[in-house]
């Protein structure tokens, strides 16, 4: 996809939104990154009170996943969650502009060598990863240590040409060319030529090939691009985590052996086994996943709507 010319982007109309990516690159690279992780959780706790709907999904979620907590303890881990949604805003800036001398020292990477074996079988890797606050820093650090290995990061077009095009730019510098989260046939191809796809799966999905698979107990709609992405090319899918230390002092980003006998033949199968896997991975910092999403927005038949 050609990039939108820039000349027209300079009109008078777009230019709040250059200010405010100016000032989110600015302070990316003026403040230190412990400065602005403490900031993001502060914006947190400031904006929770307002965000009313995206308090009340949170909420029905963390009831929803959560009930053997008490009504006090899934409380104070929604409060949390605000923090850590505060933070990521502040760790998206970083993601996108920080200098790599700024982070490198802030995370510890388990488990590269997984990711080496499965670029050596030739026939491409599925990253696969999942909603969590620090979704857009966990992809800079990844990048930063996959020295000789192709990776290409799936992404949403946004409806504003400034941000896209900031987006694609951002993208491109860290992955390659930036493929579109619904261009199969450019994931295809990517994978066929040995090189990675970086996909999140986890969020609600309606149209074809979605199954309902349980989510903490709960049936989830269930995209299953995973497994027929894996069954078309042979690729192998190697899950990869990165969660923030309780002190906001560093990242562990985890990159997981790739799955075994993955795909199974059975898409509700496979679906169920990756959000277990989701499950296990929310089990380690339960207030990073993005739980302000409707997850479980899509039901079965005749079943009553949460959100």
């Amino acid at each position: 996809m050609s990039e939108a010319p820039l000349l027209p982007l300079l009109a008078p109309r777009h230019w709040p939104t250059w200010i405010g990516v100016g000032l989110l690159r600015a302070t990316s690279a003026l403040l230190p990154v412990g400065v602005q992780l403490g900031l993001g959780a502060w914006l947190g706790r400031l904006v929770m009170p307002l965000a009313r709907r995206r308090r009340e999904i949170a909420r029905i979620n963390l009831d929803l996943c959560f009930p053997a907590l008490s009504a006090s303890e899934r409380q104070q881990l929604l409060r949390r969650h605000f923090e850590s949604l505060g933070t990521g805003i502040f760790e998206f800036c970083l993601g996108w502009w920080a200098r790599d001398a700024a982070l490198r020292d802030r995370v510890r990477l388990e488990g590269m060598e997984h990711l080496r074996k499965a670029f050596a079988q030739g026939k491409g890797v599925i990253l696969l990863s999942a909603h969590f606050t620090t979704l857009e820093i966990g992809g800079r650090f990844l990048a930063m240590h996959a020295a000789g290995l192709r990776l290409n990061a799936m992404y949403r077009r946004s409806d504003n040409p400034v941000v896209e095009r900031a987006l694609r730019a951002r993208r491109r510098r860290q992955f390659g060319e930036p493929i579109g989260r619904d261009d199969v046939r450019a994931m295809l191809r990517a994978l066929r030529k040995n090189e990675a796809v970086w996909y999140a799966f986890d969020q609600n999905y309606r149209r074809r090939h979605a199954v309902f698979a349980p989510f903490f107990g709960v049936p989830a709609s269930t995209n299953t691009a995973t497994s027929r992405l894996a069954e078309a090319t042979g690729a192998a899918v190697v899950p990869f985590f990165t969660y923030r230390l309780p002190d906001r002092s560093g990242y562990v980003q985890r990159v997981e052996p790739a799955l075994e006998g993955f795909p199974s033949g059975d898409h509700q199968a496979d679906a169920a086994r990756l959000n277990a896997l989701i499950e296990r991975w929310v089990g380690v910092a339960p207030e990073q996943y993005l739980w302000s999403h409707r997850r479980f927005k899509t039901r079965p038949a005749g079943e009553a709507r949460f959100y």
